[in-house]
């Protein structure tokens, strides 16, 4: 502002100025009046009157209106400067009000809206003239409103602030959106209630990213609990493969002393027969622990699923098949055989899904996942092949999908069904580096989910091995294994084959049996869990003593993690237990017969 502007306003605002102009108008007055009573007076006797008397009255009458004058001023100024202050308080009250997110609003005792700000207008979507004068419970879900009357009589009653969350809001449009209400009483300056006060709060992103947060942590401890129980599942196998090592060893040691034409001989086949049924088993319980990678190529995906969608539509005829395969699929390195197992669990889980006939749904897409993606799933980002598995049944309940992946969890009667079949699938995909989601919906069908990373190799050719005779040798085994039954069966397996058998039931047993006989000994077969010094460290040891020295690693897991590192140090071979003695022959001949060994020539039985 100027300051010829300042001046004058202060000027306007003095109280001596008011009180000086209304004195001097009553002086000019009372001048004139005398002038017209004794119009021969000089100018001097009109201005001061006539006598010392008139003087002094009208410097009395002039203080008085001096007086007067500062005060109606006063009073002037105090109302003005009042009024401003309201007005200033207004002004800044409703910019407070319409700067915040939080819709604010003001109802009469009788709820109908009285006062409301801009951002309460934006939450509903309505404009000020539709709601002034209106029920804020017309806006509400009807369960809100049940509510708000037991919120507004406890208010009343209590006279204490309300905090509701859930607050259901209608939208112009009909969307229903989810607020927080802050309600307190309107009272006047009695401290009477007038009707209610409310602050608005949008929580939808809030609350969306709380039960992201809790979905994401949901996950998170779900992929805990089968790390666990997949811990537990795979120890299991391991210890059962070793019994059924000893059963299967024991079988064919007999078998080959048993005529085919002796009553004995069907049932020691029989034997073989429910020992591989039982390795089956295993390999479900090793596909969930995430130890049942056995062969890894590169493979097209849309070739198994072709061939197994082929093989289950010819038996189950009344299911549809319906393939969306993607022409240039992304190339994976998987097992087959185990993604054939996942993939057939996943098609019989269907068709029992559908026991009246239905529609099963097969399609394969690339897709790239980011890191905030895949972090609930403990897998890497980057490229992956998508593999989806749709039926059209009766769907799985939110109770029942939780605990669909855990082993032995079954819907089905006794008898119908292991509970391993999805466990295996979680587990497998689990050890390609992937993993496996299912969504559905009670009667809306079901739908799984496979993310496998892709590979840049090219597709390998599949090639069929024709069956190979016992072959037997003559070289020094040193067997290592800490099951009395493993190395009882073991001798006996190797020494028919024809070879020399020494034995240790332990890593550092074994390695100073090999210093003791090193120049002896052609080949080692070695357990890889042992007690004490694992199967890793007693190779690495055994290495250093003979770097040529031939290892063949056998194991109740499969060929994957520890077994893996052991062979990419440098161990010659795996074999899974349990088996054969064709197997082990034919395992024994092909690490002997390698690069880098002279031993004598193997006879064929």
């Amino acid at each position: 502002m100027k300051k010829k502007d300042i001046l004058k306003t202060t000027i306007m605002d003095s109280m001596v100025a008011t009180g000086l102009c209304l004195a001097g108008f009553y002086w000019v007055c009372e001048s004139f009046m005398y002038f017209f009573l004794d119009p021969d007076a000089n100018f001097i006797q009109h201005l001061l009157g006539p006598d010392m008397f008139q003087t002094w009255t009208r410097v009395l009458v002039l203080c008085l209106f001096l007086i007067f004058g500062s005060h109606v001023q006063y009073t002037i100024n105090k109302r003005k400067a009042a009024k401003d202050a309201q007005h200033e308080s207004e002004e800044k009250y409703r910019t407070i009000l319409e700067s915040i997110e939080e819709g604010y609003f003001e109802t009469d005792s009788g709820g109908n809206l009285t006062f409301f700000s801009n951002p309460f207008l934006k939450l509903l979507g309505y404009s000020r003239d539709e709601l002034l004068g209106r029920k804020i419970g017309n806006y509400t879900s009807l369960e809100t409103a049940s509510r708000m009357k037991h919120v507004t009589k406890r208010l009343q009653e209590t006279g204490k602030p309300e905090n509701v969350s859930d607050y259901d809001v209608v939208r112009k449009d009909g969307s229903i959106i989810s607020l927080e209400l802050s309600v307190s009483l309107l009272e006047d300056q009695e401290g009477q209630p007038t009707g209610f006060r409310g602050v608005l709060r949008d929580v939808s992103e809030r609350k969306q990213a709380e039960e992201e947060k809790y979905e994401l942590e949901s996950q998170f401890q779900a992929a805990q609990k089968m790390e666990s129980i997949g811990t537990l599942a795979g120890g299991i196998a391991h210890d059962f493969n070793n019994i059924l090592m000893g059963i299967q060893g024991n079988a064919s040691l007999m078998l080959i002393k048993t005529d085919s034409d002796n009553p004995n001989h069907e049932k020691i086949k029989n034997i073989e027969k429910y020992v591989q049924n039982g390795t089956e088993l295993t390999k479900q319980l090793l596909g969930f622990a995430r130890r049942g990678k056995y062969l890894i190529k590169a493979t097209d995906l849309n070739e198994i699923i072709d061939k197994s969608s082929a093989l289950f539509a010819r038996t189950k005829k009344e299911i549809r098949v319906h393939t969306d395969l993607k022409a240039d699929l992304w190339t994976v390195e998987v097992d087959r055989g185990q993604i054939e197992q996942v993939l057939l669990n996943l098609y019989v889980n269907a068709w029992q899904a559908m026991p009246n006939g239905g529609d099963l749904y097969l399609q394969t897409e690339n897709v790239i996942l980011d890191r905030s993606y895949v972090k609930p799933y403990k897998v890497e980002p980057g490229r992956y092949a998508k593999i989806s598995v749709s039926d059209t049944g009766v769907g799985i309940g939110k109770e029942t999908q939780e605990p669909i992946f855990e082993p032995f969890f079954t819907t089905k009667e006794m008898g119908r069904g292991t509970g391993l079949g999805l466990a295996s699938a979680y587990g497998i995909i689990k050890s390609h580096g992937g993993y496996i989601n299912v969504y559905s919906e009670k009667d809306k069908g079901t739908t799984f989910t496979i993310h496998l990373p892709t590979s840049s190799k090219e597709v390998s050719l599949e090639q069929e091995a024709a069956p190979a005779a016992i072959i037997k040798g003559s070289e020094t085994v040193l067997l290592i294994d800490d099951e009395k039954m493993i190395l009882d069966v073991g001798i006996e397996l190797l020494e028919e084959l024809g070879y020399t058998v020494q034995t240790a039931t332990s890593g550092q047993e074994a390695i100073d049996v090999f210093e003791k006989d090193q120049g002896k000994i052609d080949l080692i077969i070695m357990d890889m869990i042992m007690p004490g010094m694992g199967g890793g460290e007693a190779f690495d040891r055994l290495k250093q003593i003979d770097p040529s020295i031939k290892v063949l690693l056998s194991s109740g897991y499969s060929i994957n993690g520890q077994a893996t590192q052991i062979l990419q140090r440098g161990c010659d071979g795996f074999i899974q237990k349990p088996f054969n003695m064709n197997q082990l022959a034919e395992k024994i001949q092909r690490v002997l017969t390698s690069s880098g060994n002279s031993g004598p020539k193997p006879s064929i039985a």
